[in-house]
């Protein structure tokens, strides 16, 4: 299949490099990296199994190539593209073909290379939650945007590694936000606080949340006593839900099932209607990627996959709860990252 690529972490998966400004044509055999003169050198000591291709105009010096080719029909992803790189692309005397998710669909399963990047990333990532709850053993008073500001600090180690997106820290009702930003709210001793991160190792990420209860010995275990009662059931809920999709995740089953048995859990609880988001997405070069687990996914599970299981209960004005792991699917089962 003949394709083009753009997007970044499309191309570094097929030829172990990328920039911010390339195109890929992959044609039979054959590959071609374009990019321009800023990235040649790196491209050319970086670039695997493909030719690397200077030039000033990108989609100029791609026509050539396939001018010059035997392709007659271009796949590519419509997400990746805009109309006009595409008008570009439609002064050649081939058939473009919009294939959605081109590249997402090939990396859907995952090799044990990058299971064991992703679950170093998951691994760091978790050593610096650790760092963040000795942090915040001597934070209070301390606002969310400063929180959230330490916490890129501690996320990264100091630097050494990017973040797989902007982490969230809310307190309370902020928390009720799934996607919280952070505000100008203090933390006080007694306080629920939701923290969302994750970060990258070797270009592959991470992703956990946990909701933990702020007192000078704060962790974040999912071991948690609330002083609020209805939190506590609210929190204790969440964790059933979670710890039975984990354990009923098998090969063969459609994501749309393993959404609905945490969802049930919920909803069969005073809180239903309180889980407003799908169970979980798939992790990889990708902060979310295939497969999606949500109630309106026919997919198929296999191994090989890995995404997360994320249940929460949000209740406006009051708190927000969600916990969150990354598993892979190996031998028929899921295993936690």
């Amino acid at each position: 299949m003949d394709c083009i690529y753009k997007d970044e972490n499309a191309v570094y998966y097929e030829v172990g490099f990328s920039c911010d400004n390339e195109l890929l044509l992959c044609l039979g055999s054959e590959k071609f990296f374009i990019t321009d003169a800023r990235y040649t050198i790196e491209a050319q000591e970086h670039v695997k199994n493909a030719a690397v291709i200077e030039a000033r105009d990108l989609y100029k010096a791609a026509r050539e190539i396939l001018r010059k080719s035997t392709c007659k029909k271009l796949f590519y992803d419509p997400n990746e593209f805009s109309c006009a790189q595409l008008e570009s692309l439609r002064k050649l005397p081939l058939q473009l073909t919009p294939k959605p998710n081109l590249s997402w669909q090939k990396r859907i399963i995952k090799s044990e290379e990058e299971i064991a990047l992703i679950q170093k990333s998951a691994q760091l990532n978790a050593l610096a939650f650790d760092a963040f709850a000795k942090t915040l053993q001597k934070s209070e008073g301390k606002k969310e945007k400063f929180l959230h500001w330490e916490a890129k600090t501690v996320l990264t180690h100091h630097g050494e590694y990017d973040l797989s997106f902007d982490p969230i820290v809310a307190i309370n009702e902020n928390a009720a936000k799934p996607h919280a930003l952070p505000s100008d709210k203090a933390l006080h001793r007694g306080d629920l606080i939701l923290f969302d991160a994750g970060i990258k190792y070797k270009r592959y990420c991470s992703d956990r949340t946990r909701t933990s209860y702020y007192d000078e010995n704060i962790t974040f275990e999912k071991d948690q006593k609330f002083s609020n009662p209805k939190i506590q059931k609210a929190y204790d809920i969440v964790r059933k839900a979670q710890e039975k999709a984990i354990s009923a995740a098998r090969i063969g089953m459609r994501a749309k099932d393993l959404d609905k048995i945490a969802r049930e859990i919920i909803d069969s609880s005073e809180f239903k209607g309180y889980f407003v988001h799908s169970l979980g997405h798939g992790v990889g070069l990708d902060i979310h990627e295939m497969p999606f687990i949500n109630a309106r996914n026919e997919q198929i599970l296999e191994d090989g996959m890995v995404f997360t299981i994320e249940p929460g209960i949000y209740i406006p004005g009051e708190f927000g709860i969600r916990i969150e792991d990354m598993v892979v699917l190996r031998n028929g089962r899921a295993e936690v990252l």
